[in-house]
């Protein structure tokens, strides 16, 4: 090579022979080693270090504390090399400033890639330079779909119903809209543009979030929290551990060796099956059995109401679920009724409406004290004692395969009978005082009942109980203007006397008979449920009771089993 040019190249620059011996080289050579003449020296001597790079290509070299790399290039017309350098540190600077952009860049990949709202990045024109795989989940089309298209021609093919893109070129801020995808889920929007250092938009980066997952999420939770808002409610109410005896009057009887019963149970753990028409005061009872036992100082009583609660919620009531056991599920995990009463009392009010499916899981609960949760693995030990009520006739569910026989029978340990309110009229009076005191506190009045009103009382059927009874007192105190209730305050309903027997002329007895017995069976079809109560109530058989309500043409509002 002319060594004219070499000496014109403005880099450090060598020739040498095959065997590195230098054949030429400039002045910038001469100064980057600080030697006059470096003629006819092997190349490797002239370095205080000489390293070969990417297979001999680049070389290393330094000198009295400085570096350089060269370009290694084999002339063409011989066998000389030619070395062309560059300060290393340069090179180096360059070559990690690329690795930094390119680390940069991969990590600014990823982070788009993989984040749960849809990216989507269009240059000032609305031209697509990039989106990520979570516009695939939210509009239901491949993300690489997108690359290279304009908004204009998406909206006019129908995948966007407008373009957010436009809305912040035109008002050079950020901007969000809610629409409805061609998936039909409702989505949020939101563009924000992207400023050169003039102050001009280069490029616009739109987040899409799928509102439809959150609008379930939050529909889920409301549920959830509305539901567990009434247990806490239900809990701490009962933190009070307020005695319930001034709830109960105790006059009849028939409720006096009801409750010499209880207290007889109150600290054995066996399971007591309460039973009795709707409004007796089956819970009254069970909550009485809980005040009155050990259980009361070291746990909760909770109330689970089998028949209010969906049959899809009830099990991860009862039992509780893990975290992810199903969609909308807490993140932590949620214990249930069992869980919350642990050392204290659950009571299963209309045990009766629980799912066959539960009842087997129940069963297990009373015999290995033990439950698991939905979506669990693993059985957790439960301390608890099961108080069970309901109204209906258990005994014909389980011949009817309603009701398991092995759990009726877990339950009946100790069953309690609480007579209908009719059928112990002592407690009637007793109970009106009581609940007029409670209405006349409650709403700051001083009503007062007439003798008439009262013998109404005594002598009315009362088919919804005690809970019908305190609900007319407190209606009576609200409605009525005069201080003291009368009969003629009483709802048009209760005025309404059943018409007696009348008779107006002779009769044979038989006929006599048959007139009361189909007068008789017509109110007991009203009253009672089922042929089986009837027969009870009337101390008859049940098959003669289905005979003769045929034979009168009687009949049930509801079906009768």
């Amino acid at each position: 090579m002319n060594a004219k040019i070499i000496e014109s190249i403005p880099f450090p620059c060598v020739v040498t022979s095959s065997s590195n011996v230098i054949l030429h080289s400039n002045e910038f050579v001469l100064h980057f080693t600080s030697c006059t003449d470096v003629q006819n020296m092997k190349i490797s001597e002239l370095f205080d270090v000489w390293e070969e790079l990417k297979g001999g290509k680049l070389i290393h070299a330094s000198c009295g504390g400085s570096s350089c790399i060269f370009m290694k290039t084999k002339l063409a017309d011989s066998d000389d090399i030619l070395f062309i350098g560059t300060a290393s540190t340069e090179l180096i600077s360059l070559i990690n400033e690329l690795k930094e952009s390119k680390r940069v860049n991969r990590e600014l990949d990823a982070i788009i890639e993989n984040s749960y709202d849809g990216i989507y990045i269009t240059d000032k024109e609305g031209v697509t330079l990039k989106t990520n795989s979570a516009i695939e989940r939210i509009t239901g089309i491949p993300k690489d779909y997108y690359i290279g298209k304009n908004v204009n021609a998406l909206i006019s093919r129908g995948i966007l119903e407008n373009s957010v893109t436009h809305k912040v070129l035109n008002k050079k801020r950020s901007v969000s809209v809610v629409q409805l995808n061609r998936a039909g889920k409702e989505t949020l929007l939101t563009g924000n543009p992207v400023f050169n250092d003039k102050g001009e938009i280069e490029s616009i980066v739109t987040n899409i979030r799928d509102l439809s997952e959150l609008n379930d999420l939050q529909s889920a939770l409301r549920k959830a929290t509305k539901l567990n808002d009434s247990y806490k409610k239900e809990i701490e109410r009962l933190k009070g551990k307020t005695d319930v005896s001034g709830d109960v009057i105790i006059k009849s009887e028939e409720l006096i060796s009801i409750y010499e019963t209880a207290d007889r149970v109150v600290n054995v753990d066996a399971t007591i099956l309460i039973l009795g028409e709707t409004g007796v005061g089956k819970d009254v009872l069970a909550r009485y059995i809980y005040i009155n036992s050990a259980r009361a100082k070291k746990g909760e009583f909770i109330k689970v109401n089998c028949g209010a609660i969906p049959a899809d919620l009830l099990e991860s009531e009862l039992f509780g679920y893990e975290a992810g056991a199903f969609t909308g599920a807490n993140k932590q995990g949620k214990p249930g009724m069992f869980e919350l009463a642990d050392k204290g009392v659950v009571f299963l009010d209309e045990i009766g409406e629980l799912p066959l499916s539960l009842q087997v899981k129940l069963l297990r609960v009373i015999q290995e004290k033990e439950i698991q949760r939905v979506g669990g693995t693993a059985p957790k030990k439960v301390d608890v004692r099961i108080l069970a009520a309901t109204n209906k006739d258990l005994k014909e569910m389980v011949q009817i395969g309603e009701f398991r026989e092995d759990l009726f029978y877990r339950l009946n340990v100790v069953p309690i009978l609480i007579p209908a309110l009719r059928e112990r009229k002592s407690d009637i009076l007793p109970l009106t005082e009581l609940f007029l005191e409670k209405a006349n506190k409650r709403y700051e009045k001083k009503k007062r009942m007439d003798a008439a009103l009262k013998d109404f009382f005594y002598t009315y059927s009362w088919p919804g109980n005690v809970r019908e009874l305190a609900n007319l007192i407190e209606r009576l105190v609200l409605i009525s203007e005069e201080e003291l209730l009368k009969i003629r305050d009483l709802p048009s309903e209760y005025q309404r006397q059943e018409s007696p027997i009348h008779i107006s002329k002779i009769v044979t007895l038989k006929e006599a008979a048959e007139l009361a017995e189909e007068k008789i069976l017509s109110l007991a079809v009203k009253r009672y449920k089922t042929t089986y109560e009837i027969a009870e109530a009337l101390d008859s058989s049940q098959p003669t009771i289905v005979r003769k309500l045929k034979k009168y043409g009687l009949c049930f509002e509801q079906p009768v089993h």
